[in-house]
C-alpha cells in the first residue's frame, strides 16, 4: 500500500511528477543548474555532496541514486560509508573534507554553522563560489529528501539498475549535460526533445 491513496504501490519519484507535475520543471531545471553548469566543483563532487547530504538524512532512494550517478562520474563507491562514519578519516583529498563538514553541519545542525567553519573552507583554498555552489546542493538535497520520505517514495534493485543505466547513458557527456531535464522528458513533466540546453549563462 502506497502512502498516498492516489500514488501506485512501491511509489517512484516518477510517480509523483507524473501526479502533481506543478513546480516539477522548474525542480528538475534547477537540478541541472545546480548539478551540471560550470562550477569550481566538479560533476563527481556535487553528486558526492547530493550523496553524503542523503545519507545523513537516511534517505534511501537519493542516496541510492546520487551514489550510483558519483560513481558514474569516478567516485569510490567505498567512499560514501567512509564519510558517512567519519570525514576525518575518509580516504580523500584533504582540502575538499573541510567543505563536506561545512555540508554536515549544514544539515544536522544549521543553526549552528559559523564564520569559522567557512573560514576552514577558505583557507583549504575554496572560493566563495565554490562554497555557495556547496551549500546550494546542500539545501536541494534536504529539499529532495523530504520530497521523496513525505510522499513515501521507495528504492529497490530494479529502479537502481534504471538509475544506474541512466547515470552510466549521461556521466560521458559534457559538464553540461541535461540529465535531470531529460529524466523529465521521458517521464512526460519536462517540455522539449532530449538533450535540449535552453538554460541560461
Amino acid at each position: 500500500m502506497s502512502r498516498f491513496p492516489g500514488l501506485p504501490e512501491n511509489t517512484n519519484l516518477s510517480d509523483v511528477f507524473k501526479s502533481f507535475p506543478g513546480g516539477a520543471a522548474p525542480l528538475l531545471e534547477f537540478h541541472d543548474i545546480v548539478l551540471r553548469k560550470p562550477s569550481p566543483l566538479s560533476v563527481a563532487q556535487r553528486e558526492l555532496i547530493a550523496a553524503l547530504v542523503s545519507g545523513l538524512n537516511d534517505c534511501r532512494f537519493c542516496f541510492g541514486a546520487h551514489s550510483i550517478i558519483a560513481e558514474s562520474f569516478g567516485i569510490n563507491p567505498e567512499l560514501f560509508g567512509q564519510l558517512l562514519s567519519d570525514i576525518d578519516s575518509a580516504e580523500i583529498d584533504a582540502d575538499f573534507k573541510p567543505l563536506l563538514a561545512y555540508v554536515k553541519k549544514l544539515t544536522q545542525n544549521p543553526s549552528r554553522v559559523s564564520d569559522q567553519d567557512a573560514q576552514q573552507v577558505f583557507d583549504a583554498g575554496w572560493s566563495e563560489q565554490a562554497l555557495h555552489d556547496a551549500i546550494t546542493v546542500c539545501a536541494l538535497f534536504n529539499f529532495m529528501n523530504r520530497m521523496v520520505e513525505g510522499h513515501g517514495v521507495v528504492t529497490n534493485d530494479a529502479i537502481q539498475n534504471a538509475q544506474r543505466g541512466r547515470a552510466l547513458k549521461n556521466s560521458d557527456q559534457a559538464e553540461l549535460a541535461t540529465s535531470y531535464r531529460d529524466y523529465g522528458r521521458m517521464i512526460g513533466v519536462y517540455p522539449g526533445e532530449p538533450g535540449e540546453d535552453n538554460l541560461p549563462g
